[in-house]
């Protein structure tokens, strides 16, 4: 499996540890965008703090204390690491909702406990041993196939929502639910409805979540970059309109978020 790091998402890579980042295999790409592995080793009485501005997707994250579903960010979030740990992860796919029996809508801003004991035991003995010459991969063979084994095949309607969500992170000419509509030849009530049954927000909000994602990259990326033009590329109406997203979901102005993250 191919494996590279993600820079959207986090709003502060260099303060974090090594994110590692799998795809897929074709057995359960249509369930999980991807897996994401982490280990952090935190000096004692230090914290570190993960700024994130999460893609919209829930998380089934395999830790040493236990298994845990996280649903969908409505905004950016944190997360303190403290401590020596690790963490391994999906990123799942709106499809793997039905699979799950989960209203994404419902997990909103929350992590709930998940029962996967299995999952839980094979993963911790990897982390555990000392003779894997690649535990990050043995660790995504070991999730995969408990995907695999335990969540049905996506449905058509799982597959429609995936084409949703890929093509609003594909494509950042789409700056309007209209748009959306058009791209996937749907009316704008299917796609409100798909969006908010599948990934528990509006697909106004899930155009935003990229564009904002994509603004925070090139503002952290490229300091010549201007924000005017940063926000134009974006379909912003004007540097306004993109300052104004910025402070209502992250706190502060693009021009803050730039000086801070440098």
């Amino acid at each position: 499996m191919d494996s590279a790091p993600d820079p959207h998402g986090i709003l502060y890579p260099a303060r974090l540890p090594s994110i590692e980042r799998h795809f897929p295999g074709t057995h359960v790409k249509e369930l999980v965008s991807w897996f994401w592995l982490v280990d952090w080793d935190i000096l004692p009485g230090r914290t570190s703090r993960q700024d994130l501005l999460p893609f919209p997707q829930m998380n089934l994250v395999v830790q040493p204390e236990g298994v845990t579903l996280s649903g969908p960010a409505s905004g950016a979030s944190h997360r303190d690491l403290s401590g020596t740990s690790w963490a391994v992860a999906a990123l799942l796919l709106p499809a793997a909702a039905q699979g799950l029996s989960v209203d994404p809508s419902q997990l909103l801003d929350q992590e709930v406990r998940f029962d996967a004991p299995q999952l839980l035991s094979a993963i911790s003995k990897i982390k555990t041993e000392s003779n894997h010459q690649s535990p990050g991969t043995a660790c995504v063979k070991v999730f995969s196939s408990w995907i695999s084994a335990t969540l049905p095949s996506a449905t058509s309607a799982g597959h429609q929502a995936n084409e949703l969500l890929d093509a609003v992170a594909t494509d950042r000419g789409i700056v309007k639910v209209s748009q959306l509509a058009q791209r996937l030849t749907l009316s704008t009530r299917s796609v409100q409805r798909i969006s908010e049954r599948h990934l528990g927000m509006s697909p106004l909000a899930l155009i935003r979540r990229y564009r904002l994602q994509e603004a925070a990259y090139w503002l952290r990326e490229d300091p010549a970059a201007s924000i005017a033009g940063i926000a134009a590329t974006l379909g912003y109406t004007d540097q306004a309109h993109l300052a104004a997203d910025f402070q209502k979901v992250l706190g502060y102005s693009p021009s803050a978020y730039r000086k801070g993250s440098g």
